[in-house]
């Protein structure tokens, strides 16, 4: 029997990280109910709590390789609900039927528009050009705190020689130099972010290259091409009114305007002259009021002098 640590079912797992600092796990064999729907495998599951944040696939399976083969590591906070996974799969597979059916569709519409001597150049020209991605390191993914997991053996034997072992003594974390930890982790991450140039320039140049080609891909689509008309099937031609002149959409005939016809020049609006602002700055106000001014001491000048002539003029005569 084995001499480890359980607290309420689990068993205690040490697990030394350095000589002063420790982690524990906690394990117990999982068990499903008849009501739950749960797709572990009773009898060879080992479910794990508190597995640290950064622990990987392949960290669990060199921890427990001492105790059997094991078959699949997944995580609670990564694994899928169950009939997401099925529902994903089938979603994909549906849309790759459906890109070969359109892919296959293309390729019929070229066969039968174009000699068979250059079908061979017709279907090269319309593969977009690749976008060369950065360069990336494998780095660590970081869950939560505490996260729980569940292992499944290829046997359940390989549960039987877990429990029966001791796990007393404190084992060293598995490391692997693929994918730093620690601070070579963040040191990784930092180099990862900042590529070098002329990886950046390369793949902005690339994805400017699919951009112009989905771009051209699109106007060659296009039923309104530029400089020339469109003509439906009565054999009328699609006119749109603009400026002096009307256009049509891809070009050809014009509509002239009223005014054109009949002065054979161009509309222009009639533009209302601008009126320069007199009362704007504080001295054209005070200007303003002095002319006032003196232009009513002027009429009140002239108004006197005409009822003094009118006074002059009268005669008096009571008899």
């Amino acid at each position: 029997m084995s001499s480890s640590t359980s607290i309420s079912g689990f068993t205690q797992i040490s697990i030394s990280y350095s000589n002063s600092s420790t982690h524990y796990i906690f394990a117990r064999a999982h068990t499903s109910s008849k009501k739950s729907t749960s797709s572990w495998p009773s009898g060879r599951t080992l479910f794990l709590v508190n597995v640290p944040p950064d622990a990987t696939e392949r960290d669990i399976i060199l921890l427990l390789k001492p105790y059997g083969t094991v078959e699949k590591v997944l995580f609670d906070s990564d694994s899928p609900i169950q009939g997401e996974e099925d529902g994903a799969s089938s979603d994909s597979e549906v849309e790759e039927v459906e890109e070969q059916e359109e892919g296959q569709h293309d390729n019929d519409d070229i066969d039968a528009s174009q000699p068979r001597k250059r079908r061979k150049l017709a279907t090269k020209k319309l593969e977009p050009p690749k976008v060369f991605s950065l360069p990336s390191i494998p780095l660590r993914k970081l869950r939560k705190t505490g996260q729980t997991a569940h292992v499944i053996f290829l046997d359940t034997s390989s549960v039987d020689r877990f429990f029966s072992a001791s796990h007393a003594k404190p084992r060293s974390w598995p490391s692997s130099s693929e994918e730093p930890s620690g601070l070579s982790h963040y040191l990784a991450l930092y180099d990862s972010l900042r590529p070098p140039l002329d990886a950046v320039r390369q793949h902005a140049n690339s994805a400017m290259d699919l951009y112009e080609f989905e771009l051209a891909k699109s106007k060659r689509e296009s039923k309104y091409k530029k400089g020339e008309a469109i003509v439906d099937e009565d054999g009328f031609t699609l006119v749109t009114r603009g400026g002096a002149y009307g256009r049509t959409v891809g070009g050809g005939v014009a509509v002239a305007t009223k005014k054109f016809q009949e002065t054979g020049e161009t509309s222009e609006r009639n533009k209302k002259p601008k009126k320069e602002k007199t009362s704007f700055y504080a001295f054209q106000k005070a200007e303003k009021q002095r002319d006032e001014l003196i232009q009513l001491k002027k009429n009140w000048e002239l108004d006197k002098a005409k009822v003094e002539k009118l006074k002059a003029s009268r005669k008096f005569k009571p008899y």
